[in-house]
């Protein structure tokens, strides 16, 4: 999920445009000839004029596309870099937009990337602005609407889906995501700090009016000590056996403006090896990559980036962690693209295909290829990968075999860039008899979202289910979600019948006889079919249960209730209400056909897209 540390950077770059024209010209940063510190200090109180101390939402449009025209002519000139790196520093404390040491540490990890991104962009002012600011303000996609081929193949005739027989095998599936292993938590340290995560060695220690941080975790914008993860593993495997199992990223905590690579590549190692060791070798995980995963957060280049800024050292350590678990293929298109590879055509860049058993196949998507927060797209955000193209060739072939597909990956396809969004989605409709299952991460939230035929955008065909996050983040309880799946026989759907969440309630762990549970237990919190008096849950059923949102609001309330895993201050009505549905009725990202019904405009959609993303 994207960092307010990350809108921070950005911010920040618009900023030192101005602070860049304001000073005298033909100097550069830091400490040039005839510059002073005193003229440093004129150009950071001209910084201070503009009266947006507030924070960065109270840019406006035609100024954040003023400074992003004088930043891309400031960026034309590699002098200029120093200087903007240093603007970036003094505008980020001066407008308050974090703490000092943060602005410092996030805006020395993301410089070199971010600089070089934008240098090598062609991304217009309105265009960067309606990034940052929404598409009131400009184009929210970088580039023009672009379209993936696919093949002449007449789709074929729709059979709707029947439950299956009584006493059909069934597949337990157990889904893991955002875990978000905090390695510097510390009980007792504030839970209310000032930056961006909380209860760790970092933070000051609690007094009479700030929140100490619990021994399990905590109810605040605080991640999970290991402690915490390595008791739901012992868990989870209690409540075996599985299947197998869909693990789909976020890895490292949320101090993003302090993070190494050999600290990402320490994270991976850690939680994937507690995994094996936890669930054993006869359990094949499947996982995805996260958008944490790499750092700067978010930045995942495109293949044709190579050498130190490609991502081939958290890919290439994926692969070597995760053999025990894929197929040598499946390794292949996972590791990062060479120069040597680029010219015969083939794409690795952090995704693969394996079959799971006779009759149903597995996709994990990079979803960072569609996130508007990695900047890298700046350059190219066309297929990236033509990873896109590759889902295509995966899904015909599969449906020339008669096999299912299940797609896993972290971002959800609603939350990603319009065009790749909307690409996507027309995918699912071509090949809605084929993809019989979508699992995502992401949100921290337990939700989903709707496909419905693009014709009409009536008959519901799919939903991407969304499972809530491992981590505490923000004032959640720890949970994990369990899919029970048509199994394996002739002519199985393999579609989702049902799931399990369940959750760590922090105030009984934490709180057990005054002193922590030595030995917490994982509870079930619902039961879909149960909480909701649904029979299955295919698309026909998710569409009805909006419905009885809009209709009920009993319902829609124990929805929320259960959104939050159980840890919720207040209902959601009016406004929150409608435009929570509205992002539960459609899998691609700005329809606004589909809330229309609902009285929710663009700007109201963008803003609910926007709470999405705060971590």
């Amino acid at each position: 999920m994207k960092q307010a540390a990350l809108g921070v950077c950005t911010v920040c770059f618009l900023y030192l445009g101005f602070v860049l024209f304001s000073s005298r010209g033909g100097t550069a940063y830091p400490l040039f000839d005839g510059e002073t510190a005193e003229d440093r200090v004129k150009i950071v109180e001209a910084v201070a004029k503009l009266k947006v101390g507030y924070g960065w939402r109270n840019l406006t449009c035609p100024l954040c596309k003023a400074l992003f025209t004088i930043l891309d002519v400031a960026l034309l000139s590699e002098v200029n870099e120093e200087r903007v790196a240093w603007a970036m520093v003094e505008a980020c404390v001066k407008l308050r937009l974090a703490e000092e040491q943060v602005c410092r540490e996030i805006i020395e990890l993301f410089r070199d990337d971010v600089i070089r991104a934008l240098q090598e962009s062609y991304l217009w002012p309105s265009e960067a602005c309606g990034i940052l600011l929404g598409p009131s303000c400009g184009h929210f996609d970088i580039y023009a609407p672009w379209n993936v081929t696919l093949p002449q193949v007449p789709k074929p005739p729709i059979t709707p889906p029947s439950p299956p027989k009584p006493g059909s095998p069934q597949n337990r599936v157990l889904f893991l995501t955002d875990v978000h292993w905090d390695k510097d938590y510390a009980e007792g340290s504030s839970a209310d700090c000032k930056e961006p995560l909380c209860c760790r060695n970092a933070s000051d220690h609690s007094t009479w009016h700030h929140r100490g941080a619990g021994y399990w975790g905590t109810y605040s914008k605080c991640d999970l000590p290991l402690r915490t993860v390595e008791n739901m593993l012992e868990n989870v495997a209690k409540a075996g056996p599985w299947d197998w199992v869909y693990w789909t990223g976020d890895i490292p905590a949320h101090n993003v403006w302090a993070q190494t690579r050999s600290q990402q590549l320490l994270e991976l190692v850690t939680i994937t090896r507690l995994i094996q060791k936890h669930l054993g070798p006869n359990i094949t995980v499947y996982p995805a990559v996260g958008n944490h995963e790499s750092t700067p957060v978010n930045s995942f280049p495109p293949p044709f980036v190579h050498g130190n800024r490609s991502s081939s050292w958290l890919y290439d350590t994926m692969a070597e962690e995760w053999a025990p678990w894929l197929p040598e293929q499946a390794l292949q298109t996972l590791r990062q693209l060479t120069p040597h590879v680029s010219r015969v055509g083939v794409k690795r860049a952090g995704f693969y295909t394996v079959q799971i058993q006779p009759g149903l196949r597995l996709v994990s998507l990079n979803m960072n290829f569609c996130a508007r927060e990695n900047f890298w797209l700046m350059v190219n955000s066309t297929d990236p990968a033509d990873q896109l193209q590759w889902l295509v060739g995966i899904l015909q072939e599969a449906e020339n075999k008669g096999e299912k597909v299940h797609i896993i990956g972290h971002i959800p396809p609603g939350l990603c860039l319009k065009s790749w969004s909307w690409n996507y989605y027309h995918i699912i409709n071509r090949y809605e008899s084929t993809v019989t299952g979508q699992f995502f991460g992401h949100t921290h939230v337990d939700e989903f979202q709707m496909f419905y035929d693009e014709e009409t955008l009536t008959r519901p065909l799919g939903v991407a289910f969304i499972a809530p996050s491992v981590t505490t983040y923000i004032n959640l309880n720890p949970g994990y979600r369990v899919y029970y799946v048509d199994g394996q026989y002739p002519g199985s759907s393999h579609l989702v019948l049902d799931h399990e969440t369940y959750i760590l309630n922090l105030t009984q762990a934490n709180n057990h006889s005054r002193s922590p549970d030595p030995n917490p237990k994982w509870t079930l919190l619902y039961r879909a079919t149960e909480a909701y008096g649904l029979s299955t849950l295919f698309p026909v059923d998710w569409d009805g249960l909006l419905k009885t949102f809009q209709a009920d609001d009993r319902v829609f309330q124990r929805f929320w209730y259960l959104y939050h895993k159980g840890h919720v201050s207040e209902p959601c009505r009016d406004a929150c209400k409608t435009t929570t549905i509205c992002f539960l009725r459609s899998g691609r990202y700005d329809d606004p056909r589909q809330c229309a019904q609902l009285g929710v405009g663009g700007q109201e959609i963008a803003r609910a897209i926007k709470k999405k993303t705060l971590c």
